[in-house]
């Protein structure tokens, strides 16, 4: 038993508190990418096991420490762990329009991407998530151009969240989820395709 009362923090809530506080501090200073769990748990005073104990993981974390109520990269990772790649782009679909929608997870999710806009340490933290967590994980599953291919695929859910909740932009806004799946499911599915060859050009004369 450690009698001077010095030593690694326990699991209570001001411990957690803590560790929330000083994610946010290093996330927002440093990015996403830069920062480990074992560089917060070193600062926090606490144990590395005691953040996976709290979070889960790096994405839980984030999303505590931004008082997310929803989690874009965590959605992500749980479609992407879905060993059927052809369906993802319909459930990825459904699961970012639903959240979006939600009257009180949308308006948080706006926030954040608003934020993002105004706030260059917001924008970065927010740009290294998406990098990391969305772009190079698809990337891995994807193989050959997974990266290009995962860049497309992310430009398209990107747009229709800026042009539909940002922007506010007709007919997008006002669209049901139904006549948006109709439309943007096709263009998810060829983003994420292989990319064609490009054929030389012939020659004349």
């Amino acid at each position: 038993m450690n009698k001077s009362g010095r030593g690694r923090r326990k699991g209570n809530p001001d411990t957690r508190q803590q560790i929330i506080e000083v994610a946010r501090a290093r996330f927002l200073a440093e990015g996403y990418q830069k920062v480990s769990l074992r560089s917060i748990a070193a600062a926090a005073g606490v144990d590395v096991a005691l953040i996976s104990y709290f979070f889960g993981s790096k994405r839980g974390l984030f999303g505590a420490a931004l008082a997310l109520s929803v989690n874009p990269a965590e959605l992500f990772a749980s479609q992407l762990a879905q060993a059927d790649l052809a369906t993802l782009p319909q459930r990825a679909l459904a699961l970012l329009l639903a959240s979006w929608d939600d009257p009180e997870h949308g308006a948080v999710l706006r926030a954040l991407a608003l934020g993002a806009i105004e706030d260059p340490a917001m924008g970065q933290l927010l740009s290294d998530l998406i990098e990391r967590e969305i772009i190079d994980a698809l990337a891995d599953r994807l193989g050959p151009d997974g990266r290009q291919r995962a860049a497309r695929y992310l430009a398209v859910m990107a747009g229709t969240i800026f042009t539909r909740h940002i922007l506010r932009i007709e007919p997008l806004a006002s669209m049901t989820r139904d006549e948006l799946m109709k439309v943007l499911v096709p263009v998810l599915a060829r983003a994420l395709a292989p990319m064609a060859p490009v054929a030389p050009p012939r020659r004349t004369g």
